[in-house]
């Protein structure tokens, strides 16, 4: 698979990652056994990225990911963790005590000493302009506690606060067909500054899996069910905040784009590798089918025809609703 160079960090990581949400909370159920082999079949299939976070299950999401590890010496596999989920949203909780807790936890979970890339996970807006929190994460890195750090941001102005800053490697932000936002000005302040681009969110929630319609049911912990009105976390979280029978229209019209040999996810995920600027996109899956599907959309070849009917997708049905508000 291809290679491309994680902003900031210097390390090369796979166009396709593995984002890890599901292996440990908030999509339903998903056994440990069925987590290995999730992560097994994805490093087969050319994998080189895995995203967790501290809160993905209160830690199994990293646990299952430190086991896979320790079970498999030198594999060349860079994780992304993220922090900052575990305490009261207020930017006073945003200290360097605090943040030596979260990674030291992280650590013990993945089972390293030095964390590949911690990023902030979608803090306050504030913390993005606060001088104290670089210090701090630059303190860890000079005690060798992470490699790296970059930001999570529901919002582009938080991006592009956060690029300003030297120390930023990477950002990770919410990037698909029906979210086009970032390609405006945060891509391109992105590539100047060296700074890697993690596009997060690729399926709009499986929305541009083209496998959900209006008789969908979701489980009670799936948050597509719990946080379909933002009440536990940004609604722009889940379905890239769309109206979900809204989408339903504009997945219609997405698949009538589909490359022949592909199916509707990889065509997206195809869509978002090929934008200039994003160094890795990190779908979830729930099985080891998914795992290996979603790394095969890095063969998917997306032609000026395509990106222009993503365009006036987006355009006819979610600019005017998406567009001001992330």
């Amino acid at each position: 698979m291809e290679q491309r160079i994680l902003g900031r960090t210097g390390r090369d990581v796979s166009v396709v990652g593995l984002g890890t949400w599901q292996l440990g909370a908030d999509w339903g159920h998903v056994d440990p056994a069925q987590a290995q082999a999730i992560l097994a079949a994805s490093v087969e299939a050319g994998v080189t990225f895995f995203d967790t976070a501290d809160v993905y299950g209160d830690g199994k999401s990293e646990q299952a990911i430190g086991r896979f590890l320790a079970d498999n010496p030198g594999l060349d596999i860079t994780v992304g963790t993220k922090m900052g989920r575990r305490v009261d949203q207020t930017p006073e909780n945003y200290t360097l005590a605090n943040f030596r807790q979260w990674v030291d936890r992280s650590r013990r979970n993945l089972g390293t000493d030095t964390l590949d890339l911690v990023q902030l996970h979608c803090p306050p807006t504030a913390v993005y302009s606060t001088t104290a929190v670089y210090d701090a994460l630059d303190t860890l890195v000079s005690e060798g506690a992470i490699r790296h750090y970059g930001v999570s941001v529901e919002r582009t102005d938080e991006a592009l606060e956060a690029i300003r800053h030297g120390g930023t490697a990477s950002v990770q932000i919410i990037l698909n067909a029906f979210r086009l936002k970032p390609l405006d000005d945060v891509l391109p302040a992105a590539k100047a500054a060296g700074v890697g681009i993690i596009a997060r969110v690729p399926l709009a929630s499986g929305l541009l899996t083209g496998k959900y319609s209006k008789d969908t049911s979701f489980a009670a912990d799936d948050h597509r069910n719990y946080n379909l009105n933002g009440a536990s976390f940004d609604v722009g979280e889940t379905f890239s905040g769309v109206d979900y029978e809204l989408g339903l229209k504009a997945v219609a019209e997405f698949e009538q784009l589909v490359p022949a040999g592909a199916s509707t996810a990889q065509a997206a995920i195809a869509w978002i590798a090929a934008q200039d600027g994003v160094t890795s996109v990190i779908p979830g899956a729930r099985n080891v089918d998914q795992a290996t599907a979603n790394a095969a959309a890095a063969s998917v070849s997306i032609t000026e025809e395509f990106d222009e009917g993503v365009r006036w997708i987006y355009d006819h049905y979610f600019r005017d609703a998406v567009h001001p508000r992330w």
